[in-house]
């Protein structure tokens, strides 16, 4: 707030310049208070100056650190040789699906044969190479063991298939592949269109017959690879770590770049914020290509030298057992998993863990109390960010509903702002002079970050394809010729700060845990259909997380052969990518430059007394799309309707 700046000014100056007794300085400030309508003022302080010496004392201490790794030009290798040092014989990783446990010394051994066996490849620091695997020990020392030798892991979604795969491995120009023996057949359909140069590495049960020719056995080549450490490659703190995929919304995956200080500063903001101990035990069931998982809860293993039990996937029906089996104190969520357990019948398991708190982001604010309630978790640790953000946010406090704050004492330390946008094109609305125009207590806007390329916690290491930044940076946001990274989120902030997610901007939204393109999506459904006019956007259902996705498709017949058409999204598409619901009409409008205006298809959603096109969902029970009438429609209200 302007005010909380103008009297630390002024009591700066009071004492500093003029020498003024602390007395006179504090009835001056007092009156000045008064006399700018302070008591508004007086009430935020009070409710709010513990939650923010604590924020601050949060930032503070991270920034320190880095200023420290980015003089000594550390490395998250670096990081985690310091925490094997410390306990080399505490388990650092259990995997869930074998039981399997790995000592922090045994990482380390199993990194350091992945270092050197990749080296005797020939592959050096600044290569990439993808690793396509589904979640357990090896996922974490294998782009570990690549990070010691310099070498940039590309963390693949496994749930791309075909054009996207393979667009994921040419844009990163990987020099080999690395996949576990479950996305073989994944691999064997791109196979043809790989370049004969990448080298194939499968890990995992081997089955020669199974995998595409020319693919080597990775298993027993690092257990004949040596053990010791590898020299350290020429990289420093602010160098690239690995690469992350995440849709966007310019339709295929983009390549989000992690450098080591954004992994150390996404991993330790979390747990000096949420104040974790080195012997919590964290419950990791969130995919491991993905940064909530692999750095919010894998980074505690590395960096801070917790304990991590690996699920493969989630498992609603086995969640609580998995808990108490091996003590875990921190579970991680993303929104739709907190509902999947609340719909579970009551079990006794809910009463005898160890859990005091619930890690992650999403949780809606309708059932936050109900699930902490059931569940008897003390403390929800809520945060807000993304892969290649700077503008991250914790609920330090458990606000209910909040996924962060910011100061309204004094706003300028951390730099971030709400912007004002128009709701219906998500353009920054700007003000005569030229700037952008902040929001006010209750008024929704698009969450910024001040880019400050010297500072680590501040700088936007953006994508790898640099003609992706341009849609994530505005100019001229807070003052004339700076720079501001762009969330693509809508968030509106109380009166004391707290900030509450509403909605994403732009073409992606969130289903299943995932961004899904519209852009990715609109190609596949045309061709699919004969090239035909598709508009792909997300509706909210009552009950769910996210938005559902619903395909408007321009078609002069009013259908198409639906059965043979969920098949092949089926094939084509990731599941949380396929259409929910379907709706035909005779043409779809376009604005001057030939895009396709969704505002109205939005507004309508897939409600039948308002829509009198063709409308039809799919069915998971059957797999297919259904026709979907006013019964039918009653049922998905209702929360009736498996979506």
């Amino acid at each position: 707030m302007l005010l909380g700046a103008s009297l630390l000014g002024v009591l700066l100056f009071s004492w500093l310049v003029l020498k003024l007794p602390w007395t006179q300085v504090g009835c001056s400030l007092f009156f000045l208070y008064l006399g700018s309508g302070g008591w508004r003022f007086i009430r935020i302080f009070i409710k709010t100056v513990r939650r923010d010496v604590f924020g601050g004392t949060v930032l503070l201490r991270v920034k320190a650190k880095v200023r420290r790794y980015l003089r000594e030009r550390r490395t998250i290798p670096m990081l985690f040789a310091a925490t094997v040092q410390r306990h080399p014989d505490k388990t650092a990783l259990i995997f869930e699906g074998t039981d399997t446990h790995w000592t922090f010394r045994q990482l380390d051994d199993y990194s350091n044969s992945v270092a050197n066996f990749l080296q005797a490849q020939g592959l050096a620091s600044g290569n990439v190479v993808a690793l396509f695997m589904e979640n357990r020990n090896e996922f974490v020392g294998l782009w570990l063991g690549m990070a010691k030798l310099g070498v940039e892991a590309a963390l693949i979604n496994t749930n791309l298939r075909r054009d996207a795969l393979l667009h994921c491995l040419t844009s990163s120009q990987a020099r080999a592949l690395v996949f576990g023996s479950e996305m073989a057949p994944a691999v064997l359909e791109i196979h043809a269109n790989l370049d004969n140069s990448l080298n194939l590495f499968c890990s995992g049960p081997w089955e020669p017959s199974a995998v595409p020719i020319g693919t080597n056995h990775l298993d027993p080549l690092l257990e004949d690879a040596p053990k010791h450490q590898p020299s350290h490659p020429n990289k420093g703190f602010v160098d690239k770590l690995f690469y992350i995929y995440t849709s966007g919304t310019t339709g295929l995956p983009k390549a989000a770049i992690v450098v080591h200080s954004r992994y150390y500063r996404m991993a330790a903001l979390v747990y000096y914020g949420f104040c974790m101990r080195p012997d919590d035990i964290i419950y990791d069931c969130l995919p491991l290509y993905h940064s909530a998982g692999n750095i919010v809860g894998m980074g505690q293993c590395l960096i801070h030298g917790m304990t991590v039990v690996i699920r493969k996937k989630f498992s609603a029906s086995r969640f609580w057992d998995d808990c108490i089996k091996y003590n875990c104190t921190i579970v991680q969520y993303i929104g739709e998993l907190c509902r999947y357990l609340l719909n579970q019948p009551p079990r006794e398991a809910e009463n005898r863990h160890r859990v005091r708190m619930a890690l992650g982001n999403g949780l809606r604010q309708s059932i936050w109390t109900d699930f902490r309630s059931r569940f008897h978790i003390p403390q929800v640790a809520e945060f807000y960010g993304a892969t290649e953000c700077n503008c991250s946010l914790g609920n330090f406090d458990g606000q209910v509903g909040a996924c962060g704050f910011n100061s309204r004492i004094l706003s300028f330390v951390y730099p971030i702002r709400l912007v004002r946008v128009n709701e219906d094109t998500m353009e920054l609305i700007r003000g005569p002079d030229g700037l952008c125009i902040p929001c006010k207590p209750g008024e929704p806007g698009q969450l910024v970050g001040i880019i400050i390329q010297r500072d680590p916690l501040r700088r936007f290491d953006g994508y790898l394809n640099q003609g992706a930044n341009n849609k994530k940076i505005a100019q001229d946001v807070f003052k004339k010729g700076d720079q501001a990274y762009l969330s693509g989120d809508v968030l509106v902030m109380d009166e004391l700060g707290y900030l509450y997610f509403r909605d994403r901007t732009g073409d992606t939204f969130r289903w299943k845990g995932e961004n899904v393109s519209t852009t990715e999506v609109e190609g596949t459904l045309s061709r699919l259909l004969d090239m035909a006019d598709v508009a792909v956007y997300g509706v909210e259902v009552p009950g769910t997380e996210g938005r559902a996705g619903m395909a408007a498709v321009a078609s002069s017949s009013g259908s198409c052969d639906l059965e043979h058409l969920a098949q092949l999204l089926q094939k084509e598409l990731p599941l949380y990518a396929r259409p929910i619901f379907l709706r035909f009409l005779p043409e779809l409008h376009k604005t001057g430059t030939f895009k396709l205006q969704k505002t109205e298809l939005r507004k309508e959603g897939f409600d039948p007394t308002v829509v009198k096109d063709q409308l039809f969902y799919l069915d998971a029970r059957k797999g297919c799309y259904v026709p979907l009438d006013q019964e039918a429609y009653t049922r998905i209200q209702a929360g009736q309707e498996k979506l």
